[in-house]
C-alpha cells in the first residue's frame, strides 16, 4: 500500500480530499497546521476527521503566520460578512498553500511516499491564487527538482487535487460517496468563543449553498 500526505484543515474540502485518498487505497498521513489562525478550533475537527478515516498518522504543525499578518485569518482584520467578496478576499493568507505544500512534501520525502492530497477546488480558483492549477503544476515541477529523492529518481512527486473541478454541491456529493460524517467537519473563518459557525463569512455562505445544491442537510445547521 502507497503512503500518501494528506492536507487537512479539518474543513469540508480536505475532510473530503482525505476520504477520497483513503478510497483510493493510500495509507494516509494527515497533516494539519496551528499557523495562527483565528479559527484554530478547525484544528479539533481534523484530529476527528483523521481518526474517522483511520488516517496512519496525523501531525499538527505549529508555525505563526501572525507574525506577518495581512489576511482576515492571522491579523487584526475583520472577516467579512456582507456576501460572497469579490477578487482575492481579505482571508487570502499569503504564501500558505506553498508553505503547507513545502511541509508536506518533506514529510513525503521522509515516507519515500510520491504522493500529496491537497483539497484545492474550482470554488477557491477565482479567489486565491494558490489554489489554481496552474500554481499546483508550478509547485509539482519544482517539488521535483527540489528533493534528493526525487533528483536520485527513486520518487516523482504527484499532487492530486480530487477536488479540482467541483463546485461545493459537487464536493458535498463526493463527500457523501465516501462516507464522511459532516458534523465532524469546521468551515467558519469566525466561529464564536465556543466554536460555533457565524453563518455569514464566505465560508458558511458557500457551505450553505453547496449543500443546499446537492440537497443534503448539514448537521452543523
Amino acid at each position: 500500500m502507497a503512503n500518501a500526505i494528506c492536507l487537512l484543515s479539518g474543513g469540508l474540502d480536505s475532510s473530503t480530499c482525505l476520504g477520497v485518498a483513503r478510497r483510493q487505497g493510500y495509507e494516509c498521513y494527515a497533516l494539519s497546521f496551528d499557523y495562527g489562525q483565528r479559527h484554530r478550533v478547525e484544528l479539533e475537527s481534523a484530529a476527528r476527521v483523521a481518526k474517522f478515516f483511520g488516517a496512519r498518522e496525523h501531525r499538527t504543525i505549529k508555525i505563526d503566520l501572525r507574525a506577518f499578518g495581512g489576511s482576515a485569518l492571522t491579523d487584526d482584520i475583520e472577516v467579512p460578512k456582507s456576501g460572497l467578496s469579490e477578487g482575492i478576499p481579505v482571508t487570502y493568507v499569503p504564501a500558505r498553500n506553498t508553505i503547507f505544500l513545502s511541509m508536506a512534501m518533506a514529510w513525503a520525502e521522509v515516507l519515500e511516499s510520491s504522493d500529496i492530497f491537497i483539497g484545492v477546488n474550482a470554488i477557491d480558483y477565482s479567489g486565491y491564487p494558490d489554489c489554481r492549477p496552474e500554481f499546483i503544476a508550478a509547485f509539482e515541477a519544482m517539488a521535483n527538482l527540489a528533493t534528493k529523492a526525487a533528483v536520485e529518481g527513486r520518487t516523482k512527486l504527484r499532487i492530486h487535487t480530487p477536488l479540482g473541478q467541483l463546485n461545493k454541491a459537487g464536493i458535498v456529493k463526493l463527500a457523501v460517496e465516501v462516507g464522511l460524517d459532516f458534523s465532524l467537519t469546521h468551515s467558519c473563518y469566525d466561529p464564536d468563543a465556543s466554536g460555533r459557525p457565524c453563518g455569514r463569512c464566505d465560508s458558511c455562505i458557500l457551505r450553505r449553498k453547496g449543500f443546499e445544491e446537492a440537497g443534503v442537510v448539514d448537521p452543523l445547521e
